[in-house]
């Protein structure tokens, strides 16, 4: 499984080391890596020899695979349907929403989130697909996750330029891909590089070597939890989101095997005498009693002169084991941001879903915000980008399109329903039509006002 994992090919570094650019891939790789790893369920934890009466043997550790669950719930909690993206101007603001849908910016960017959470960065890149003179130019979002993204100028502040490697199929051949996004000399521009896997260049006339966008704004946007690095110094990386959780994700899955162990290893056993058990040849003239099946819950009582046949039930543990696994659970959810009750195993066994946290939960509503003003900033910048791509490839007529701004789904941790009918009942008392629409609906007053009707714009006194 190894072998399958994506990994920067050497002639892709060398390349870029010839342009100038130290890979800052090299120094987060291993950190990278072990997330990955624990995303997965594997490595060294999940799958490891040991030695039973001289014989060596692969033993398997049972996973529930947490550290997956803690991204995808980090997904769900930031991104969904309900996220709303907007402009100071109507007509753009259709116009992004009537592409999100179309291209699945949500779902897809959903899944963006749950590796950037789990992996610590992922990306937003914009790919330019030239279809050739006459015909339309296709404008996409590429995402990217930690182990495709190679910084290439940084600081404080943020990333300036950034390239992306990827891989691909065309007409039968692997190619691996990097595209280098660059400020020159009018905007940014997209310097793509191709190979085949024996790390020989690879042409075709439909790879534009350098593309001079005239966008002003980064064609990319990284998406990284908002948490310090911890793992490398001045790094443009971001941290997993479980970076300091590691120990409580093997906790949580060594107390889950330990339950189903238990589970196994109390089965009933039935005890027989030899005398009941069928022999059969195996064509050597050797006899051999017939075996059982892979369950092994029935045993021969060899050399027995007892005719009766006995069982024996063991006591399970698993109410005690199951206390372990609920405090596994808790301290994972208040290490990855959660708080002690997001992950609350109840008397079956089964974990609290976030409908069911109180909207009280202090620990997830500040982390929840924390983390929504990050990722608005990378949804902000990469629309403006996109923005700016269509205007200049694609023809769109499209006005300047303002700030843009990201409504986010608060209704997990705030009543979201009781809170909208209360400034319903408070109506043209404590608000006016259009400031509900405003809250509620994400429009700008302008719009909102322009879908009240009678309703004007207050003049100042004296005019």
């Amino acid at each position: 499984m190894m072998d399958q994992e994506y990994t920067i090919p050497t002639y892709v570094s060398t390349y870029l080391k010839e342009c100038g650019y130290d890979n800052a891939y090299n120094a987060m790789s291993q950190y990278i890596q072990l997330w990955h790893l624990a995303m997965n369920a594997r490595g060294s934890f999940y799958d490891y020899d040991d030695v039973l009466d001289g014989v060596a043997r692969r033993i398997h550790r049972r996973s529930i695979h947490p550290a997956a669950r803690v991204g995808r719930e980090w997904a769900s909690l930031l991104l969904n349907d309900k996220t709303q993206v907007v402009t100071d101007d109507e007509a753009s603001t259709e116009w992004v929403n009537s592409w999100i849908d179309q291209n699945r910016f949500k779902a897809i960017g959903q899944e963006l989130v749950r590796k950037s959470f789990c992996l610590g960065t992922g990306a937003w890149a914009a790919f330019v697909s030239m279809q050739g003179t006459g015909a339309p130019v296709d404008i996409k979002l590429r995402p990217y996750d930690a182990r495709m993204i190679v910084p290439l100028s940084w600081d404080i502040e943020g990333v300036s330029e950034c390239a992306f490697v990827s891989r691909a199929v065309k007409s039968g051949v692997i190619i691996d891909q990097i595209q280098m996004h660059v400020l020159g000399n009018s905007g940014y521009d997209i310097v793509t590089k191709c190979w085949t896997t024996d790390g020989k260049p690879y042409t075709d006339e439909s790879i534009v070597g350098r593309l001079e966008t005239h966008c002003s704004y980064p064609t990319f946007a990284l998406v990284k939890p908002a948490v310090g690095n911890d793992c490398v110094d001045l790094s443009p990386y971001g941290q997993s989101i479980y970076a300091d959780a590691v120990d409580a994700l093997h906790s949580v899955d060594m107390a889950y095997d330990a339950i189903f162990n238990e589970v196994d290893l109390g089965k009933l056993r039935i005890f027989i005498p030899d005398s009941m058990v069928d022999i059969d040849y195996d064509g050597t003239d050797q006899r051999r009693a017939i075996p059982f099946g892979r369950d092994n819950v029935i045993f021969r009582k060899v050399n027995s002169t007892d005719n009766k046949i006995e069982s024996f039930s063991p006591t399970l543990r698993t109410s005690a084991m199951l206390d372990a696994y609920r405090m596994a659970w808790q301290t994972l959810g208040d290490l990855t941001g959660f708080g002690l009750q997001y992950f609350n195993v109840n008397a079956s066994g089964g974990l609290r879903t976030a409908t069911e946290v109180s909207s009280d939960n202090s620990a997830l509503m500040r982390n929840i915000r924390k983390h929504e003003n990050a990722l608005e900033d990378s949804i902000v910048q990469i629309m403006h980008a996109l923005l700016a791509l269509e205007r200049e490839f694609a023809g769109e007529q499209l006005p300047d399109e303002g700030d843009v701004h990201v409504t986010f789904d608060d209704s997990i941790i705030q009543d979201t329903a009781a809170e909208k009918a209360q400034d319903m009942a408070e109506l043209n008392v404590t608000m006016n039509t259009w400031e509900y629409r405003m809250k509620w609906y994400g429009e700008d007053e302008e719009t909102a006002k322009a879908h009240v009707p009678g309703t004007t714009t207050a003049l100042p006194l004296g005019d």
